[in-house]
C-alpha cells in the first residue's frame, strides 16, 4: 500500500465535491456556501490563494483538505474529508502534519477552522495539535459551526 500526499489538480476536483459531500451528509448536511465551493474549488480556493491536498492510496484518492485564504496570512482549515473505508488509519492527522508542516513554511501566521462540538474526535485532534478555541466574532460562513478554533504558526 503506497500512500501519499499530492497538491491538487483540476482532474481531481470531483474527487474534492465527492468526498466532502459525502461527509457531509454523514454528519449534517449540505449547506449553500459548501455546494458553491465544492463546485468550483479553482475559483473559491486556489485562485484567491489557497491549495487543496489530496492523500492518495496507490492510484485511488481517498482524502482531501483545504487551505482558504480569509486574508494576509490566515488561512482557515477546511474541508477535510476521508473516505469512509479509510478512516481510523490515521489518514486525517496525516493530512493535517502536511497542511500545518505547508502553512509554516510559507510563512503563514495562523490558521482557523470552524467545527461542530458533537465531532468529539476532531476537536480532539484540533487540540492536540495545538489549535485553541476562541470567540466566534464574525457571522460564521456554516450554520452546523458552533465552535471557531485557531493555531498560531509563529510559536
Amino acid at each position: 500500500m503506497s500512500i501519499s500526499i499530492i497538491p491538487f489538480e483540476k482532474k481531481f476536483s470531483k474527487e474534492f465535491k465527492e468526498l466532502n459531500i459525502a461527509w457531509l451528509e454523514k454528519y449534517f448536511y449540505v449547506e449553500p456556501h459548501d455546494e458553491e465551493v465544492l463546485s468550483d474549488p479553482e475559483k473559491y480556493i486556489i485562485t484567491p490563494g489557497g491549495t487543496i491536498f489530496f492523500i492518495q492510496e496507490n492510484d485511488k484518492i481517498v482524502g482531501t483538505v483545504a487551505l482558504m485564504k480569509i486574508e494576509d496570512g490566515i488561512y482557515e482549515l477546511t474541508k477535510m474529508a476521508i473516505m469512509p473505508s479509510h478512516q481510523g488509519k490515521h489518514l486525517g492527522q496525516k493530512l493535517m502534519n502536511h497542511a500545518i508542516a505547508y502553512a509554516k513554511a510559507q510563512n503563514w501566521k495562523e490558521l482557523i477552522l470552524y467545527s461542530n462540538r458533537k465531532l468529539e474526535n476532531a476537536i480532539y485532534i484540533y487540540f492536540k495539535y495545538g489549535f485553541k478555541e476562541i470567540p466566534i466574532e464574525e457571522k460564521n460562513p456554516y450554520s452546523r459551526g458552533d465552535i471557531k478554533m485557531k493555531l498560531d504558526l509563529r510559536s
